[in-house]
């Protein structure tokens, strides 16, 4: 971890090389951690993920490393998903949930070897994952600072790996996980990511983390490669359609009123709920809204116009049914899109619903009524995200 003082924000392994190229100096803070928010301009940056390579610091996400002779047991109670059924060498989505089946946070799971996993999540769980570990024997250990990680995505990513040296990267399939010696230390790379693209994500050691942004950015300047900050990998995350912690749903650890967290059943996850599993936190309640039904129903919604819906009530009539979670114009997808979660007996697919926006040019508010659709998916999955051997470009 880089020494700072008190006061300050951290600074990741890769802050040298980030401030050096934030034109900007635009900044956010992500769980303690100075992050860019853009680096140049929104626009190219967005540009670089879809046509070409962009890269972004994750090192600030956290992380945690599940050892021990119960590690399977016991991350297969805390996660809905039936962990037994992720080999080693593969990386598989997740949620977890508290006893009243109320999404605690999401994250990706990495079966790095036998009783041997990585947790990586959006919201600090240790006191939540210590809790959950009493009568397991396992070692839970926070590694976020241990470990420096960088997001390559968009359809040239592969080609800078392989211009890279990386040998066979092409052949890594979707949710999969390879290793590579560099410089004295060992490189993983998980062809995984948030921009529902081509795609990997680099973990590494936090002192070769400058010497392989370098390296990383010599091998792509044939390829288009640019750094992206927070607001370009939040359009190209609504595009693909993924769920953000803190957006669009409050972790039930943080909801402060009744009613304001979510189920995977209202957040559209039921398909990670395995209920051939015999016990995970929540499963009795989520058992009991499976037989009597959800309170609401998380949406995709294709607006009218190019105006966002950010943070639009959606009605039906003139009665308020729901309100938007996140939205934005889509440039590749030539879309306005919108997340919205509505009450349960509205949101079929193909139904159409209104958003109240509201949206302000040279000081003056105006108010818009959009017809929006409801569509079953959303509509930016390129064949390239998990064609196999990935192409080159």
């Amino acid at each position: 971890m880089r020494q700072h003082d008190e006061t300050m924000l951290l600074q990741t392994p890769f802050h040298s090389r980030i401030a050096k190229a934030c034109e900007l100096n635009q900044w956010d803070d992500w769980k303690g951690y100075t992050t860019p928010h853009v680096y140049t301009e929104v626009e190219q940056e967005y540009f670089a993920i879809r046509n070409s390579t962009g890269v972004f610091d994750l090192t600030p996400m956290m992380k945690y490393r599940i050892t021990g002779p119960d590690a399977e047991a016991y991350l297969n109670k805390l996660l809905t998903r039936d962990i037994r059924k992720i080999g080693v060498g593969r990386v598989a989505y997740a949620v977890w949930c508290d006893d009243a089946g109320q999404v605690m946070d999401d994250g990706t799971v990495f079966h790095l070897g036998e009783n041997d996993y990585r947790l990586c999540a959006y919201n600090r769980v240790m006191d939540w994952m210590m809790w959950s570990a009493m009568g397991f024997d396992v070692t839970i250990e926070d590694e976020t600072a241990d470990v420096a990680a960088l997001a390559v995505q968009g359809p040239t990513s592969c080609s800078v790996l392989k211009a890279m040296g990386f040998e066979g990267i092409e052949n890594l399939k979707a949710f999969g996980i390879r290793t590579y010696a560099f410089d004295g230390v060992i490189l993983m790379v998980s062809r995984t990511g948030f921009t529902g693209d081509l795609g990997y994500e680099l973990w590494i050691d936090p002192d070769k983390a400058e010497l392989l942004w370098d390296r990383l950015f010599d091998a792509g300047k044939n390829f288009g490669i640019r750094a992206i900050g927070g607001a370009a990998l939040e359009l190209a995350r609504i595009e693909a359609g993924f769920l953000q912690a803190g957006i669009d749903f409050v972790a039930a650890e943080h909801a402060v009123r009744m009613g304001r967290s979510r189920s995977p059943f209202e957040l559209g996850l039921e398909w990670l709920v395995s209920f051939d599993k015999p016990i995970f936190n929540g499963r009795r309640a989520l058992l009991e809204e499976k037989k009597n039904g959800s309170r609401y129903r998380f949406v995709y919604l294709d607006v009218e116009g190019n105006k966002p819906a950010e943070h639009s009530f959606i009605m039906k009539g003139s009665k308020v049914i729901g309100t938007v979670t996140s939205a934005a114009w889509c440039p590749t997808a030539k879309s306005n899109l919108a997340f919205a979660q509505v009450e349960s007996k509205y949101g079929n697919v193909g139904e159409v619903l209104v958003a109240e926006i509201y949206y302000q040019r040279e000081l003056q508010w105006t108010r818009v009524l959009a017809s929006c659709t409801v569509i079953e998916k959303v509509i930016f999955n390129p064949p390239r995200r998990r064609q196999t051997p990935a192409a080159d470009f």
